[in-house]
C-alpha cells in the first residue's frame, strides 16, 4: 500500500534567503488576493467564475505588466499553487465543506509550496535542501527522510521559517496489535478509556495565559508599527507558538500510544464548533450566562479535540487499525449494567448512579464503556451505518437490535 507522510524540520536560512522566503510568500499573498478579488467582481457583475486555467492566463499577464513586473521574481509553480488553492476552496465552499474563502493577511499563514518534485533535491548527508530561485538551504536535520519527495511547502511562523517534505513510499499492509477500546473525551479528563484509564488534561492555554496576558498588555501600550511594538508583537506570537507546540506535542503522544496499542478506537463523534458557539446571543435577544458559556468554550479549545481524533484516524490506518465514531447521546446516561437510559442517571459532573438498577461508576468511565458498546455495535452493523443513540427512558439493546435487523 502506498503512504503519504509529511516530515517538516526548521529552516536555518542566511539573511539574503530570509527576505527572498518572505518575497516569495508576499508574491504568493498578492495572487490570492487578487484572483480572489477578480472572482468576486465577476460575481457581483453576473459573470460565471473563472477555472484554474484561466486565472492561470490572467497570472502570466500579471507576471508581465508594468505594474506587477515584481512577480516575474518569485518562483511561477507556488503562484499557480495559489491559484489551484484558491479552486480547491470555492469547490469546498460549493460543497459546503468549508466556509467562503477569505482575504489573506500578511503575518498570518504566510507560506509557498513546491509542487513540482522534479525541481527539488534533498541532500539528507549535508542537511540541506535545493528549491528554486533559493539555492540550497540549510535545515535541522532531526530523522531521515523516506519516501520520494513529492511536494515541499516553506512556512513561517512567529519568525521562523519552516519546511515541510510530503513524500510516497510503499509499504506492506501492516496487522493491528491490540483489542478495542472506548473513549470519552472530557474537560476534567481529557480522555477516558473504556479499560478505567485515562490521560490527565495539559490545557497549554490555560498554563500560558497569564503570560500571554502580560505579553498583550504590553503591545497595547506601544505606538503601532514602532519597534517596540514589533518586539512586543513578536514575544506575542512566541508565546501563541510555544502554546500550540505543548499542544501538539501531547496529542502526538496520546495519539500515537492509542494507535500503536489499540487495533479499533472507537471515540465520540463531536461537533466541536456547535459545542464552542458563543452564548452571548444578540441585542434584541441576548444570552444567558455568557461569561460561564465564555470559559467553557475556552476549556473545550484548549483541548484540541479535533485535532486529536484526526491524529488518530491516519495514526490508525497506518497500524492497520479502525477509528468508529459513534453519537455522543445518552452514551453518559445509559446504564452499562442494565441499559437504562436516563438523565436522572448523571447524578453530577463526575458521578453516575443508575436510578433503576442502582450501578454506580465514574460518569467518564460509563461514557467511554457505552462508546466502545456502541462502537462494536456499528462494527458488527458494517463501518459505514451509524448506530442512533436510543431515546431516553428506553435500553439500548432494543434500539440496537432493531437497527441491526434493518
Amino acid at each position: 500500500m502506498k503512504r503519504l507522510q509529511a516530515y517538516k524540520f526548521e529552516l536555518r536560512p542566511n539573511s539574503e534567503q530570509t527576505r527572498q522566503m518572505a518575497r516569495f510568500a508576499g508574491a504568493r499573498r498578492f495572487v490570492w488576493n487578487k484572483a480572489l478579488a477578480l472572482q468576486k467582481a465577476r460575481y457581483e457583475q453576473g459573470e460565471k467564475k473563472l477555472g484554474y486555467a484561466g486565472l492561470c492566463k490572467l497570472l502570466t499577464e500579471w507576471r508581465n505588466s508594468a505594474d506587477t513586473a515584481w512577480l516575474a521574481d518569485a518562483p511561477v509553480h507556488p503562484l499557480q499553487q495559489s491559484l489551484k488553492d484558491l479552486e480547491r476552496a470555492y469547490a469546498n465552499f460549493f460543497s459546503k465543506r468549508s466556509a467562503f474563502p477569505r482575504f489573506k493577511k500578511k503575518g498570518r499563514s504566510d507560506s509557498f509550496r513546491y509542487p513540482d518534485p522534479k525541481q527539488i533535491k534533498l541532500d539528507q548527508g549535508n542537511n540541506r535542501l535545493f528549491l528554486p530561485k533559493l539555492g540550497w538551504l540549510r535545515y535541522r536535520n532531526s530523522r531521515d527522510v523516506r519516501g520520494t519527495v513529492k511536494n515541499v511547502t516553506v512556512s513561517q511562523r512567529a519568525g521562523r521559517w519552516f519546511v515541510s517534505i510530503q513524500t510516497e513510499r510503499e509499504v506492506e499492509q501492516p496487522i493491528p496489535n491490540g483489542g478495542a477500546v472506548g473513549i470519552d473525551m472530557g474537560i476534567a479528563r481529557f480522555a477516558t478509556l473504556s479499560d478505567g484509564s485515562f490521560y490527565a488534561p495539559l490545557n497549554s492555554f490555560k498554563r500560558h495565559e497569564m503570560a500571554l496576558c502580560k505579553a498583550q498588555q504590553a503591545l497595547s501600550r506601544k505606538i503601532k508599527f514602532s519597534s517596540n511594538w514589533k518586539k512586543a508583537k513578536a514575544r506575542v506570537q512566541r508565546i501563541h507558538s510555544h502554546i500550540g507546540n505543548v499542544r501538539r506535542d501531547f496529542l502526538h503522544k496520546t495519539s500515537t500510544a492509542l494507535s500503536q496499542n489499540h487495533a479499533m478506537v472507537c471515540i465520540e463523534d463531536l461537533q466541536v464548533g456547535n459545542m464552542s458557539k458563543s452564548a452571548a446571543g444578540t441585542a434584541a435577544a441576548p444570552g444567558r450566562n455568557v461569561r460561564a458559556k465564555s470559559g467553557l468554550n475556552k476549556s473545550i479549545l484548549d483541548q484540541g479535540w479535533f485535532e486529536f481524533r484526526r491524529q488518530l484516524d491516519y495514526k490508525l490506518a497506518w497500524n492497520g487499525g479502525w477509528l468508529i465514531a459513534v453519537p455522543p447521546h445518552n452514551t453518559s446516561r445509559t446504564c452499562p449494567a442494565c441499559g437504562h437510559v436516563s438523565a436522572d442517571n448523571r447524578q453530577s459532573q463526575a458521578k453516575f448512579e443508575c436510578v433503576e438498577c442502582g450501578f454506580e461508576e465514574n460518569a467518564d468511565l460509563v461514557g467511554a464503556i457505552n462508546v466502545l458498546r456502541a462502537g462494536h455495535a456499528r462494527f458488527a452493523c458494517g463501518v459505514s451505518g451509524a448506530v442512533m443513540p436510543p431515546a431516553a427512558g428506553t435500553h439500548r439493546s432494543d434500539s440496537v437490535a432493531a437497527q441491526c435487523s434493518a
